[in-house]
């Protein structure tokens, strides 16, 4: 099977930190791929948060993941801290690319890569819609934001 090559962003546009709880991690005694999922969902939540949206309710849309993508680096272990790194990327007509980097604190050792196609659909009818003008021009200017950084 041909591995997933994904090359990330030179800079980011949002950061968070995770704990690793022992409710992560599976009889192998490391962070379990669902799991991994989960935490990168924490830090999604978080992204939407520090922009003032909530994912269920951003004015008269919400916003559903359309799909993932996820590469592993390396292991994770209970008790350590990640460090979640996310841009906005690949805009299109209905959403966007949410662009994901996470390492871990201590060691600075990637855990995964990857990146999560966000889609906007109207409240009312449950339909996919356009990103709303001044969202797509907030999402711009954090991913504009993580190009210029030095």
């Amino acid at each position: 099977m041909a591995r997933i090559v994904f090359d990330l962003p030179a800079r980011f546009g949002f950061a968070t930190e995770v704990q690793v709880y022992i409710s992560h991690v599976n009889q192998g005694g490391h962070l379990d791929n669902a799991q991994l999922l989960s935490l990168v969902s924490e830090a999604r939540v978080r992204f939407f948060q520090s922009l003032g949206w909530r994912e269920g309710r951003v004015g008269d849309a919400s916003i559903v993941v359309g799909d993932m993508l996820a590469q592993y680096k390396s292991e994770a272990f209970h008790g350590e801290t990640l460090r979640v790194q996310m841009t906005p990327a690949e805009f299109n007509r209905y959403g966007f690319d949410l662009v994901y980097c996470m390492t871990e604190v201590a060691s600075g050792r990637e855990v995964a890569r990857g990146k999560t196609g966000i889609v906007f659909i109207d409240r009312a009818s449950r339909r996919v819609m356009p990103i709303p003008a001044d969202m797509r021009e907030q999402l711009l200017a954090c991913a504009g934001a993580a190009e210029s950084t030095p």
